[in-house]
Order: structure tokens, then C-alpha cells, then sequence
């Protein structure tokens, strides 16, 4: 069976309109199996995405294989910080509202085991660009690169067409964004703004440069998903990025943040994470949520 059929849907699909982050945590005591289950079926892996964190995996004494929580990057030259989360639930769709009351039933539902302790909504900016104008994602993979990118293989230890996913929620400072030149913009992100082009002359601190998937070894590629968030005058990216293992990523962040070779990315001088956290997003099976290797 192809890997596409047995993913959520929603982790390949471009990213919606509108979305919302559930940040769950499960209540001291609780038992979560019959709520996990009562969610499973609600689940269709498309409006709906789900993903288990470690701790909520060690408390049903199941841990996956790859699982783990997110500790920052040893040697890292800026502040990474780890923001562990029992299980988070993003919903995509078109509407506002009906992605509130969508959120309002999902609540009920996880309410006899766990409390939403944040909620972050997003929404897709002028075609996919950040809120600084400028493209996000651009080199992602498509079609069977995708696949190979993102979701565990027939192979693996965790269940084929389930992936890891790394999520942090980054905050601009955009005063001090937008006090920079117009070519210290560019060469921050290593691209021209309007043409989206790669620029030659950007520096090593450029974006593009920090990562560039193509120059690791192994090559580091994860698909992106990553959404722009806003809430009163403040904003930034929740950044969303699915894996067949966190190694890609980690080896991005390690560049990004200094840890490799002391170059920190200049997305740094105006954008830095306030979250930090890794899920394991189970597959699919017979158009419900696939929790058999939680024992349900």
C-alpha cells in the first residue's frame, strides 16, 4: 500500500486557509485510553491532525520507537527553548468560525483527560508568504520526495505512513525587521523579496544558506507545513515541519543555531522560538486514527 493512503492526509495536503493549534496536556491522574479512542474516531487525519507527544506515550507505558522530547541543541548559540506537550490536535479549514466550534467539540471530547493549555490560530498570508512578505517554503519536496521526506517507511520501527513532527512557534520583532535596509532584508533571508530569487551575494549567515537541504549529509530534508500566527499587534510562524525521523531537522536547527560552525542564521536578529516540541503524527486505518501501537 502506498505511504500516501496510510498518512493523515492533512500532513500532505498544502496548508489550509485557516488552521488552529491545540496544545493539550493530559490532567494529573486521568486515564487517557477511552479519550484517545473517543478521539480516534473523530479523527480523519484531514480537518483534523494528530499528534502524540513522548510524555503522553510513556504514560500509556507504549513509547514509540523514535519518540522523544525536544531538549534544545547542544552547543546552540541562541536560545532554543523546550516546551514539552502531552498531545496536540491542529485543525485546518476555511472558516473561522467553524473552526471555533470545531475547536469547541474537540475540547468536549478531550475534556474527561486532558486541558487545552493554549491555542494558537494561523492562517495561510498572500499565497503562502510569511507576514514579512517573504515566500515560505519554496524548496520543499513534492510528490514521492514528499512521501520519502515525511512519513515513516514500510521499513521502520514506528508504523509505515505515520511521521514525526517538529513544531515551534516563532515570534518577529517586527519594529526591528522592518528598521532594516531593504537588501539587509533580502540578504537575511537569502532571497529577493518580489522575484523570490536566489540571491549570489547573500552571506553565510543568510537563511538559504544555513539551510540549504541539499548541502548536509545525509541530505535534510523535511516537508514544511509551517503557518503565519497573529494575535493582537504581535505575530509570527508556527514552524511545522514533518519528518520520517527528527534527524533532518535537528541537523537544520544545529546550523541555524550556531551549534555547527558558529554562524548563526540571520533570521535570529529579528525572529527567535518561544515553543519547542516533538510529536509522533500515528497513520491511518480504515478512515480512523491508527492508535494500535498505543495498545489501542
Amino acid at each position: 500500500m502506498s505511504l500516501a493512503h496510510l498518512a493523515q492526509p492533512g500532513i500532505l495536503e498544502a496548508i489550509p486557509p485557516q488552521a488552529r493549534y491545540l496544545f493539550c496536556q493530559l490532567r494529573l491522574g486521568a486515564l487517557p485510553q477511552t479519550t484517545l479512542q473517543t478521539l480516534a474516531k473523530v479523527t480523519d487525519g484531514q480537518s483534523t491532525v494528530v499528534g502524540i507527544g513522548a510524555s503522553l506515550a510513556r504514560a500509556l507505558q507504549t513509547p514509540v520507537s523514535g519518540l522523544t522530547t525536544f531538549k534544545g541543541i547542544e552547543g546552540a548559540l541562541v536560545k532554543l527553548p523546550s516546551t514539552p506537550v502531552d498531545l496536540l490536535v491542529w485543525l485546518r479549514g476555511h472558516d473561522r468560525g467553524a473552526l471555533l466550534a470545531h475547536s469547541r467539540a474537540i475540547e468536549a471530547i478531550l475534556a474527561p483527560a486532558f486541558t487545552i493549555e493554549d491555542i494558537t490560530d494561523a492562517f495561510n498570508h498572500d499565497g503562502g508568504k510569511d507576514l514579512t512578505g517573504y515566500e515560505d517554503g519554496t524548496e520543499n519536496p513534492t510528490g514521492d520526495e514528499a512521501l520519502t521526506a515525511a512519513l515513516v517507511p514500510h521499513s521502520n520501527g514506528a508504523p509505515a505512513g505515520s511521521s514525526f513532527l517538529a513544531l515551534q512557534r516563532w515570534h518577529h520583532q517586527f519594529d526591528r525587521f522592518e528598521a532594516m535596509p531593504r537588501a539587509q532584508q533580502d540578504h537575511t533571508f537569502g532571497r529577493e523579496r518580489v522575484s523570490n530569487e536566489e540571491m549570489d551575494d547573500a552571506p553565510e549567515s543568510a537563511h538559504v544558506k544555513r539551510t540549504a537541504q541539499e548541502d548536509f549529509s545525509p541530505e535534510a530534508f523535511v516537508l514544511r507545513r509551517s503557518m503565519p500566527w497573529a494575535q493582537d499587534n504581535q505575530g509570527g510562524l508556527v514552524f511545522t515541519a514533518f519528518g520520517h525521523s527528527f534527524d533532518a531537522f535537528e541537523a537544520l536547527l544545529r546550523r541555524m543555531s550556531g551549534a555547527e560552525d558558529g554562524i548563526i542564521d540571520a533570521l535570529f536578529s529579528f525572529t527567535e522560538p518561544q515553543t519547542g516540541a516533538y510529536f509522533w503524527c500515528p497513520p491511518m486505518h480504515q478512515g480512523r486514527l491508527d492508535l494500535r501501537l498505543l495498545g489501542l
